[in-house]
């Protein structure tokens, strides 16, 4: 997740007077899709979605009590995440739009009036912000982002603050509070990864991207050492997961093995102890009594006729 803060310029971002000119650039992009019939999404802010741009450049323009001509009057924030995040974000631009506004409601919001340590809250921050769905110049295929426009005096129009003081958490002199930028990174990477269930790998994280580009050789060399212990540790894991795999994989193999035998095994048992079925008795039937045959054929032998006894004439 990527969160900036533009430099105030001539242009664009010239924030010593009205924030129409920045109000007026976030809103180019609606003409171009309204035109296409593609969705856009109005200026939001902690409770309320579609917002007039007049009535932005109205509450941001009138929350100005005890400024200066040349002091600032507002602050511009980028909050961009990458293809990866808005992938966890939803599925098509609207989902991504609604999670966005949420990540910036419950998160972005809340860390950002935190990190003054002048006991703020969310509510007590003047924001308006307006999404957009496209970046130029990126070859990304998911671009969206959300521009943020932040009154330097909170809702009470009494207190200043200002996110690009180099003072932290400051007990005395002028300036008290202060602002930690580098904490806020952190803590709204840390409550994007919690709101969306991100797995962020710790190429990601912004602790790794700071030490590499600002950090000292020994600091990069231990962020170094750390990725390569990461990436053994989830080459392990792999190679783990891998093996188990295969085990089950093995072990179902054997087991449906053998209750396939079983199951032949009992079957066999099965048949070889039906019941007659009276099968012996139609087989006698069938089958030809062969002693009885042989009886019948046999010829029948005359008994020879005694003579009578008596006297012979």
């Amino acid at each position: 997740m990527n969160i900036d803060f533009p430099p105030p310029s001539k242009g664009t971002y010239n924030n010593e007077g009205s924030s129409r000119r920045l109000a007026n650039y976030l809103e180019h992009e609606d003409m171009e899709r309204m035109e296409q019939g593609i969705y856009t999404d109005g200026f939001f802010n902690l409770t309320e979605d579609n917002i007039y741009k007049s009535q932005v450049i109205k509450d941001i323009d009138g929350n100005i009590g005890q400024l200066l001509k040349t002091d600032a009057k507002f602050y511009a924030i980028h909050v961009s995440p990458s293809e990866s995040e808005l992938k966890a974000m939803g599925n098509t631009e609207q989902e991504q739009a609604e999670a966005m506004k949420r990540y910036i409601r419950e998160v972005v919001i809340p860390e950002y009036a935190k990190n003054f340590n002048k006991g703020l809250s969310a509510e007590d921050i003047k924001f308006y912000g307006k999404i957009h769905f496209s970046r130029d110049r990126s070859s990304n295929e998911l671009n969206m982002h959300c521009h943020l426009i932040v009154s330097r005096k909170d809702q009470s129009n009494k207190v200043k603050i200002s996110p690009l003081t180099n003072h932290k958490n400051t007990k005395k002199g002028t300036v008290k509070g202060g602002f930690d930028r580098k904490n806020l990174f952190q803590q709204a990477e840390q409550g994007f990864d919690r709101l969306f269930g991100y797995d962020r790998q710790l190429t990601e994280t912004f602790e790794y991207c700071n030490t590499m580009k600002n950090g000292s050789i020994t600091d990069q060399l231990n962020m170094q050492e750390r990725q390569i212990a990461v990436e053994r540790k989830n080459t392990d894991m792999q190679i783990s997961n891998d093996a188990d795999k295969i085990e089950n994989k093995f072990a179902n193999f054997q087991d449906s093995k053998l209750e396939n035998s079983q199951t032949i095994n009992q079957d066999n048992k099965q048949s070889s102890n039906l019941p007659d079925l009276g099968l012996s008795s139609a087989l006698g039937l069938l089958t030809p009594d062969v002693s009885n045959q042989e009886e019948e054929q046999a010829p029948m032998k005359r008994k020879k006729k005694k003579p009578k006894r008596g006297f012979r004439q």
